[in-house]
């Protein structure tokens, strides 16, 4: 049936549980799962638009970025391959999630996208409802959504 799963991930609790459905799927199918983490590309205010801070400051914090979504995906590969299932942990810089989401189901050849409904917003730039209805109406590969 599916034969490579993207899971979006955000590290959130909601999140942890689509993980785990897709991670449950994933080895009842005999598939290979990819775990995708956005992580955005500089920091941003959404109230003004955006932030000013030092260039010093923006490379830290796009580094901290950058490692605590890699802390997130290498979790999920942990917790996969431990299951017994074949992962790739995968980060993805963009500041429109969605269309990273499915840009990144394209490049890894996924047959089925799995996804939270709700996250949160805003620092850490997790995965929204709003993110995951984007998803449903842009993909061509089928979406499994998980509440």
């Amino acid at each position: 049936m599916y034969q490579r799963i993207l899971v979006a991930t955000d590290g959130s609790p909601l999140s942890s549980k689509a993980v785990s459905s897709a991670i449950e799927l994933a080895l009842s199918l005999g598939a290979e799962l990819v775990a995708l983490k956005v992580v955005p590309r500089y920091p941003q205010s959404y109230f003004e638009g955006s932030l000013a801070i030092g260039p010093e400051e923006l490379a830290r914090v796009e580094t901290q970025w950058a490692e605590e979504g890699q802390a997130v995906v290498d979790a999920v590969k942990t917790t996969a391959l431990a299951s017994g299932v074949r992962v790739k942990a995968v980060t993805a810089r963009s500041d429109l999630v969605a269309e990273a989401v499915i840009s990144a189901a394209k490049k890894y050849k996924c047959d089925l996208i799995v996804m939270a409904s709700h996250g949160r917003r805003g620092i850490k730039r997790l995965l929204l409802g709003s993110e995951t209805q984007h998803v449903l109406t842009h993909s061509h590969i089928p979406v499994l959504v998980l509440r």
